[in-house]
């Protein structure tokens, strides 16, 4: 469809062809990790430098791979929440350029629909 200059969807159809800036890049690990405390969660760093971080319980699991998962191409973010008997669970995983932005707002949405029983 053409829409010319002087007709009323011009304007939107214009604004909604503009470019953005899209952020890039994997950032600061730090806005994902900082979310975890030492209360609930156990951290461990393996000698690959990967960060593994684990609830307690033992139902919630976060690896950060700067490297690269081992055995996955590129994975750098691994989120695992373990099912019930009747329920399974999921995983997401994202690349190792992913925002740690991005990955710190799923792992905070994670984190918000898990309240302490």
């Amino acid at each position: 469809m053409t829409v010319a200059p002087s007709s009323p969807g011009f304007a939107t159809t214009v604004e909604a062809l503009r470019l953005r800036d899209w952020q890039l890049g994997p950032g600061q690990h730090t806005l994902v990790t900082d979310q975890f405390t030492a209360q609930d969660f156990h951290l461990v760093v393996d000698d690959r430098a990967d960060v593994h971080i684990s609830s307690k319980d033992g139902r919630f699991y976060l690896g950060w791979f700067p490297d690269g998962r081992p055995g996955t191409k590129g994975e750098g973010w691994k989120i695992a929440v373990t099912g019930t008997a009747s329920v399974p669970g999921y995983s997401i995983a994202f690349d190792t350029e992913t925002p740690a932005d991005i990955v710190a707002a799923a792992v905070a949405r994670v984190l918000e629909t898990s309240p302490h029983l």
